[in-house]
């Protein structure tokens, strides 16, 4: 993995082999970043992403092998308890055009991702809601 920062942008290629969400945590840490808006694209080849089953207040988890492009790749950096914490979208296409994402567990590369996050001057911090079953936005 390698990246650029432009003032408050940064530019990130991460590469074959590498797990999308440790490398952007460790551009966080180094950039010490506190709020951000993350997107990106590129190709996979292993992947899983789940689904928010509200009634169970659960995460389900659907995993994927194969020749992927990250057709969408979105979220946010804020904080929980202080510390970084990251939440990702992600959908991914086959070679058929077939289309599958949901919130983002793990992605590792197979040729590259190139990443764009944008920081923002600012915290917003997370905190764990009984009721939704999920860390919510505390302003």
């Amino acid at each position: 993995m390698e990246y650029k920062r432009f003032d408050n942008t940064i530019f990130a290629r991460i590469d074959k082999g590498e797990e999308i969400l440790e490398q952007l945590k460790e551009i966080a840490l180094q950039e010490h970043i506190k709020l951000a808006s993350v997107s990106a694209l590129g190709a996979i080849n292993d992947f899983t992403v789940g689904v928010f089953k509200t009634a169970e207040k659960q995460y389900y988890a659907n995993e994927f092998q194969g020749y992927y492009e990250i057709t969408s790749l979105t979220g946010t950096i804020t904080t929980k308890d202080g510390e970084y914490y990251a939440h990702l979208h992600m959908s991914a296409g086959n070679e058929k055009g077939e289309v599958f994402g949901g919130h983002l567990n793990r992605a590792i590369v197979s040729a590259t991702c190139e990443m764009v996050i944008t920081v923002i001057d600012g915290t917003v911090e997370r905190r764990f809601d009984e009721e939704v079953g999920l860390n919510l936005f505390q302003f």
